[in-house]
């Protein structure tokens, strides 16, 4: 099953099953971008619109990407409003979705599914305006190397979703190399439990 299928499997029942990964990471991207002022947001992995909905009261328009038809048909009728345009794309291909300069590009539990970090980081910078922010929410990879991945049942058993283990210097080497500083990097425990393995990872980039 591919990325795609599996989203669109997993669609019917991703906001209601419990999924530490997917709520402690929306108390991650709030944390994060609390403070920090957009108008024109490209959301990428939008999903059924669990950041969307929080994102849309603090900026003028979002793009909200995601590879899944069914997650996005779920999020188009959570938020509901004229100034999200939800758009179908895979974003391992050329960018066509984005249709103007931003002032933030986030990603949320999307690049574990990403093979190639360097073509992702060279597109983000890309279309964000200078002195514009990224962030990244992603499963930590201390949890990944114990074995964690994206999963949910089905009636025919456990789906595992298609996953690429990347190191915390990856990601930052790979935003380096296009323009991308480092501003912050945080991690996030299940019950605020720091003796445990962290969830969450997020860093926080500026183009230069």
């Amino acid at each position: 099953m591919s990325i795609q299928q599996a989203y669109n499997s997993w669609a019917p029942q991703y906001d209601t099953n419990k999924n530490r990964t997917r709520d402690l990471e929306a108390v991650a991207l709030r944390n994060t971008l609390a403070s920090i002022d957009f108008d024109a947001c490209l959301e990428i992995g939008c999903g059924t619109g669990k950041n969307t909905e929080w994102l849309v009261r603090k900026a003028l328009h979002i793009t909200a990407v995601d590879l899944s038809e069914e997650m996005l048909e779920r999020a188009r009728i959570k938020v509901g409003s004229n100034k999200v345009d939800f758009i179908q794309a895979d974003i391992t291909k050329r960018w066509s979705f984005a249709t103007q300069p931003y002032d933030l590009v986030s990603f949320s539990l999307v690049l574990e599914h990403i093979a190639n970090l360097d073509y992702t980081f060279k597109q983000t910078a890309a279309v964000l305006k200078r002195g514009g922010y990224a962030y990244v929410g992603e499963l930590h990879p201390f949890k990944q190397y114990t074995g964690t991945k994206a999963r949910f049942n089905t009636a025919q058993g456990t789906q595992e979703v298609e996953c690429y283990t990347h190191h915390v210097s990856d990601f930052v080497r790979a935003a380096k190399q296009h323009g991308l500083r480092l501003l912050g990097l945080n991690e996030l425990f299940d019950n605020n439990d720091r003796s445990s393995v962290p969830r969450i990872l997020t860093i926080l980039l500026q183009k230069v």
